[in-house]
């Protein structure tokens, strides 16, 4: 298989371009550690081991969104404990309801994402929590409605606790996403950025260091550490303006704009040396102005060579 068909595989089966830090990895490995650990012991003193080893799988799936994607939409506070509170009275009614057991467990999954889904609190490991109220034995089901409350209402308050806690150490991945704090790359008025590749945006990604999922305030941040990343290599390959020269910005319409650099006052660092130009065409006709040279090269469109003038 060829570079080209192993590429198109892998973005078929949905194998992501790049991954966590390995420091990023063991976090969220030590948070489901601990977080699964209490929620185990916790279900086996209200319940038995026996039944928590039915009622207990929901809760990892959970920790698996809690302290590997603490910023998704799905491991909020709001969808964890409703998700799974919701769940579980629609499992606990499907069971008391139909008595075909199929059937229950069936609707039992099919309603809990359909009430998730009206009260907003979509939580996929909900699925799990109403399909054990269906399945699982005489233990759970002589807890009724007990259930939700104890020991899954219980169970999620103790995840929540504990994602709260163990994630607070860790700035990029505070938990819930509420308390993130962002510092986005500055955007300059009338900046024109450059392309974004798919390069850019894994190079922004490893920049940040933080658990990558869908919120509107984390992609904020990454687009703009994509643009700054994208904004560096483009100056990195800034055309070396010098005095005397004409350059054009190649705008359209109105706005074309023609400088010619007539003074200059260099320094010892060159992105902090200062031209001196003047307008002799277009948009601002005859004004004068002055700005460092790197500006200056990011104005510039193209270098122009005036009519019976040579080089």
């Amino acid at each position: 298989m060829n570079q080209t068909r192993w590429q198109r595989f892998r973005h078929f089966i949905g194998f992501p371009a790049s991954g966590h830090h390995a420091g990023e990895q063991l976090v969220a490995t030590l948070g489901g550690a601990v977080g699964i650990v209490l929620v185990l012991a916790v279900t086996g003193a209200l319940v038995g081991p026996l039944a928590a080893l039915v009622i207990v799988p929901s809760m990892g799936a959970s920790a698996v969104l809690i302290f590997a994607a603490p910023h998704s939409a799905f491991a909020q506070p709001w969808a964890v404990l409703a998700g799974h509170v919701l769940s579980a009275l629609v499992g606990v009614t499907c069971w008391q309801l139909i008595p075909n057991p199929t059937l229950a467990a069936g609707l039992a999954v099919g309603l809990a994402i359909g009430v998730m889904h009206l009260a907003r609190c979509l939580h996929p490991p909900g699925g799990a929590t109403a399909l054990a109220a269906v399945i699982d034995g005489a233990t759970v089901h002589e807890l009724g409605y007990r259930y939700a409350l104890s020991p899954i209402a219980v169970n999620a308050l103790i995840i929540l606790a504990v994602g709260v806690a163990f994630n607070y150490a860790f700035a990029w991945r505070r938990y819930p996403a509420s308390l993130m704090r962002y510092r986005g790359a500055p955007v300059r008025a009338g900046r024109v950025w450059p392309a974004i590749s798919e390069e850019h945006v894994i190079a922004a990604m490893d920049h940040l260091n933080v658990v990558i999922d869908v919120s509107p305030e984390e992609m904020g941040e990454l687009i703009q550490q994509t643009l700054a990343i994208a904004q560096q290599e483009q100056e990195a390959v800034l055309p070396v303006v010098q005095l005397g020269r004409f350059y054009c910005n190649d705008r359209p319409g109105q706005q074309w704009s023609v400088r010619q650099i007539i003074d200059e006052r260099r320094s010892d660092k060159p992105d902090f040396d200062l031209v001196i130009y003047k307008v002799v065409d277009g948009n601002g006709l005859n004004r004068t102005g002055n700005c460092t040279r790197s500006e200056f090269a990011r104005w510039v469109g193209s270098e122009l060579q005036p009519r019976g003038r040579k080089s």
